[in-house]
């Protein structure tokens, strides 16, 4: 079971260029689009977060039971859902605009326990930032961690959110021992202001940095460097592509027995070649399609 904690949200994606361009409400949150897609892959998995109980809060449930992530261990709540309201730039990159005050996902407390069977457990984006829960899902991960779970962290920025970034970037330097497969952009990277093998130094087995149509590259603590290409694809906006890639990197990673950090190190050339190729496929689909809609098992492949 691979749970994934963090946010669930709405997006709110133009159908058209247009500052003033009709909005669709879709399903998102990058924890949210991690499990989904974990789901629809075919890798049993959990959502851990706090959903609220708005019409909003209700179609996010569904859409996880509709992909069959386990909900056992999503909290409730009266407050309503976050917004984020998207904008298309040119080769369909996408910003947002938050709107977080006083939403259900911002309360959520740490649960006392891990669904059993529990053999990893992802975190990112704005869940690790915004208070109170942001501190909650920090101690999630320290004990998932300090309990020889398989721990991977996708930051996935959204500067917007953060008031302070060196206060945050240096709490993001505070999670790395307790994290064991990083993934993040090239983007975030730059934010960030460090490299792959200084977070590698910190406690992550593998980094794995994401270059948009240029594909992705995995760094390991061995000193390797693995590159594969980008899947060649017509894009109609990217919301969804990273969390794509960091559900196809845990799917694989599962199905191979390997979600350790010594049988990261195992994989060699061949197996990474064969995960990123992987990742870099299903996120080319999720990009071929409007807001955060990744591929089913039977559309990117058996891995």
């Amino acid at each position: 079971m691979i749970v994934v904690a963090g946010e669930a949200l709405i997006d709110l994606v133009p159908r058209e260029a247009g500052a003033l361009a009709g909005l669709d409400p879709r399903r998102g949150g990058g924890p949210y689009n991690t499990a989904v897609a974990l789901g629809r892959l075919g890798s049993p998995a959990a959502f851990c977060s706090r959903v609220s109980g708005d019409a909003f809060g209700e179609a996010l449930v569904g859409g996880l039971r509709e992909a069959g992530v386990d909900v056992s261990s999503v909290q409730r709540g009266a407050e309503p859902t976050t917004l984020a309201v998207a904008s298309i730039g040119a080769g369909g990159s996408a910003r947002y605009s938050f709107y977080v005050e006083g939403t259900a996902d911002r309360l959520f407390s740490a649960p006392s326990q891990l669904p059993d069977g529990t053999s990893a457990v992802s975190f990112g984006t704005c869940s690790l930032v915004l208070e109170p829960g942001a501190t909650a899902y920090e101690d999630l991960m320290r004990i998932a961690s300090a309990q020889g779970v398989f721990t991977a962290l996708d930051p996935n920025i959204r500067a917007v959110l953060i008031p302070d970034a060196d206060a945050y970037r240096a709490r993001f330097k505070s999670w790395l021992p307790s994290v064991s497969l990083l993934k993040l952009s090239e983007e975030d990277a730059e934010w960030l202001g460090g490299t792959p093998r200084e977070w590698l130094a910190s406690g992550p087995s593998a980094v794995v940095v994401t270059r948009g149509g240029d594909g992705l590259t995995a760094f390991t603590r061995d000193g390797a460097e693995y590159s594969v290409p980008g899947e060649p694809v017509d894009v109609v906006d990217t919301i969804g592509a990273g969390d794509t890639v960091n559900a196809a990197l845990l799917h694989g990673l599962a199905a191979r027995d390997a979600l350790s950090g010594p049988a990261l190190a195992g994989l060699g050339a061949d197996g990474w070649a064969e995960l990123l190729r992987f990742a870099a496929r299903a996120a080319a689909i999720t990009c071929s399609r409007a807001g955060a809609e990744p591929p089913y098992a039977h559309e990117v492949g058996v891995f």
